[in-house]
């Protein structure tokens, strides 16, 4: 593989016009695919095989005025006053006809006549039904929406808009390119050269809008969740700059060692190319992963994510070196550039002029002096953040954790004032018999079942479909929705009814909390099957890249430290609310309930990307003859630098996302961000130096069966250093050239 990557790296330098001519007319034709035949993203999250997602199909198929998007209009009047009579009640009246011919809207009901007013009668619920689910009212719908009842505050009476339809796209705005500003100042001290930060940013960007852009163009092939294109450009991104950052630092080390700009780029694609491809390789199979869990809404976001880090990797490989053929001595600091005298060359390789791995190699040292305490104060310090996630709950988010100024958190906040938490999350029993009388007597029976039930605190009557064979109940709990309480009685009204789902009856529990929890439990059952796949894989790809049994499992020994601890520290600041107020989280609660099995399959790749990176400099130095100790400080001094630099980078970019207001968005982006530092700091960057160590030559053992079985993938560049030298490539198993 390093033979031929370095021949792509060299080929892109020599005809590098053309390189870039083809990448920027692939961006316009991809643009083009987007602007024509780009969908609108989901905002609904559906798992085939629950009860929930049964229900649901039933009433699309049967009951279809009742399986579009709900809103509900919340009505307040001031403090003292009522809604059941004179001006007040002929508002409300007015809000509710408004609503009913509203366009995609089916009907409002009166709240009189359902009697959804609280018994002083201040607070009202009109709920409005759309003919559409919620991924496909638009947005014009949703405007108008918002804008009923607007002539009703003049009356003092106050008016919020909640409910499924209220669910919008996570938008994108200013707030993230933060993140690429901080990049682009870290790049700028890392490289010391304006041209050498704006290139590695150039690249990122192009490979990114790339990515996109294809992402847009095929997304009229499946349905794509609003939040798969936020983590695919987040992603994206991110990993972009660091392969960028990678290939070009290589780069400038082979200039610094005397070599032209073609071989230099050559060599960095040959070499530093190869851990580009294998930490790509292995992000994307994790990231495509997450389709064996069964998911579709998982599998979209993995498989889009996936793409853009793919199209990252083509980028570095190719559109890097190019720039790299126009950019010249411009990629050196001033001082280094024009003359390129040989003896300020050596002088710099030497060490003697302002080295720059100095601090790796001083940093390398101290963690192996001491490894053993390192080791110890390590594990036990990231064990102890991982305290919290023992306690972690998993949710789907509801409007009660909205931001505040919202009109959904309004909503929901008015609905839990004047009738209870429970209103806000609202069940909805789908009951379905072979004749209109049958239907009517198993949901009565339902009904008088559920009613008995502890935490219930009402059930509305049974609304048929126009053919009878069809009805639905409405439940609402006493509890919000993502309390303990109304999980819990979700499981006992199914318990309590399921004796009624016999012959050819069918009782079926749905809604958006039921649909909720039934989510959070199925992805809870596939966290550990998914987690134990990607670190079985880890170990796999590791021995593969280095040829060795135990630095695999160090490194996925120290991956499970890293989830532990990132799921601790967001346990621990959006559940328990530690420090939320300083990155803007309003309410804290569950989490997401597909953030455990999402991020590990992201931060798994992206642990073995500073894994790859740091690890392979130390087998390349083993490999030519240097000792197990001295190849881990040269390991550690050589890529310390960049590693910082790219680890700076991508929880910035991560970083960013924070700032969204949608919490899925702001949760993603932290713990992200959180696990990125954890495990390039903590993790690669303290005990990965103290282990190796400690480890000695022991770390490359590989038993010699073992090393004939596998393939030699020469991550190290040996077979590129025999080519170029005209020798033999070199035999697989670890080979010592001294």
């Amino acid at each position: 593989m390093a033979i031929f990557l370095y021949r792509l790296g060299r080929s892109s330098f020599r005809r590098r016009r053309l390189v870039v001519v083809v990448w920027l007319l692939l961006l316009a034709a991809l643009g083009a695919g987007a602007a024509a035949y780009s969908s609108a993203a989901s905002t609904s999250i559906t798992i085939p095989g629950t009860e929930s997602q049964r229900a649901l199909n039933t009433l699309a198929t049967e009951f279809p005025q009742a399986s579009g998007a709900t809103g509900t209009i919340v009505l307040a009047a001031p403090k003292g006053q009522q809604l059941t009579s004179g001006p007040a009640r002929q508002a409300v009246l007015a809000v509710t006809a408004e609503a009913a011919h509203l366009p995609g809207v089916i009907g409002a009901v009166d709240p009189y006549q359902a009697r959804a007013l609280t018994p002083d009668g201040r607070y009202a619920l009109i709920t409005v039904q759309f003919k559409s689910p919620a991924s496909d009212v638009t947005a014009a719908q949703r405007a108008a929406y918002d804008r009923v009842g607007a002539a009703t505050e003049k009356l003092g009476i106050r008016v919020a808009h909640g409910g499924e339809v209220t669910a919008a796209e996570p938008a994108v705005g200013s707030t993230e390119a933060i993140g690429v500003v901080v990049a682009a100042v870290v790049l700028v001290v890392t490289f010391g050269s304006l041209v050498a930060a704006g290139m590695t940013l150039l690249t990122a960007l192009i490979g990114v809008m790339v990515g996109m852009a294809g992402l847009f163009a095929a997304s009229s092939l499946f349905q794509m969740t609003t939040t798969a294109p936020i983590l695919a450009l987040m992603l994206g991104l991110a990993v972009g700059i660091d392969y960028s950052l990678f290939i070009t630092s290589r780069h400038r080390q082979h200039v610094l060692e005397g070599m032209d700009d073609e071989e230099a780029a050559a060599r960095a694609v040959g070499t530093a190319g190869s851990a580009v491809v294998f930490a790509g390789a292995t992000v994307v199979i994790a990231l495509a992963g997450l389709s064996v869990v069964g998911i579709p809404f998982l599998t979209t976001m993995g498989l889009a994510a996936a793409g853009t880090v793919a199209v990252a990797v083509l980028v570095a490989l190719t559109l890097q070196p190019a720039l790299l053929g126009f950019a010249g001595d411009r990629v050196l600091p001033r001082r280094l550039r024009g003359s390129r005298d040989e003896s300020k060359l050596a002088a710099v390789v030497a060490g003697k002029v302002d080295e720059p791995e100095a601090f790796g190699f001083r940093w390398g040292r101290l963690m192996t002096r001491h490894r053993i305490a390192v080791l110890v104060v390590g594990v036990l310090g990231l064990l102890a953040l991982a305290l919290p996630a023992t306690g972690m709950r998993l949710a789907l988010p509801d409007s009660s954790t909205a931001p505040h100024g919202t009109s959904a958190r309004a909503a929901a906040d008015l609905t839990a004032e004047g009738f209870g938490p429970g209103f806000n999350g609202r069940l909805i029993l789908a009951v379905s018999a072979d004749t209109r009388q049958h239907t009517a007597q198993v949901a009565t029976e339902a009904a008088a079942r559920i009613q008995k039930l502890a935490g219930v605190v009402g059930v509305a009557p049974a609304m048929p479909n126009a053919a009878g064979t069809t009805a639905v109940v409405a439940v609402i709990p006493n509890s919000a929705p993502t309390d303990r309480a109304t999980e819990a009685l979700v499981h006992s009204i199914r318990d309590s009814v399921k004796s009624l789902n016999t012959g050819g009856n069918q009782v079926l529990l749905t809604g958006v909390t039921a649909v909720g929890i039934d989510v959070s439990e199925k992805l809870s059952s596939a966290l550990p099957v998914y987690l134990l796949l990607v670190v079985g894989l880890s170990v796999v790809l590791l021995m593969l890249v280095f040829r060795s049994i135990l630095v695999p499992i160090k490194a996925a020994l120290g991956f499970l430290l890293t989830f532990a601890a990132t799921f601790g520290i967001t346990v621990a600041v959006f559940q328990w609310g530690w420090l939320a107020g300083l990155i803007g989280v309003d309410t804290p609660g569950p989490l997401i309930s597909f953030l455990p099995i999402l991020l590990t399959g992201i931060l798994f790749g992206l642990a073995m990307d500073y894994q790859v990176f740091l690890v392979s400099r130390m087998r390349e130095d083993y490999v030519h003859g240097d000792t197990a100790q001295q190849a881990t400080l040269n390991g550690m001094g050589h890529g310390a630098r960049v590693v910082t630099a790219a680890a700076i980078i991508m929880a910035s970019v991560f970083g960013g996302f924070v700032l969204i207001d949608d919490p899925v968005i702001k949760s993603i982006g932290f713990a992200l961000a959180i696990g990125v530092l954890i495990d390039a700091f903590v993790v690669r960057m303290t005990l990965v130096p103290a282990v190796m160590s400690l480890l000695g030559d022991r770390a490359w053992y590989l038993p010699a069966w073992l090393g004939r079985v596998l393939p030699n993938v020469d991550i190290e560049g040996e077979s590129l250093r025999r080519h170029l030298d005209g020798r033999e490539p070199a035999p697989s198993g670890v080979v010592r050239v001294d």
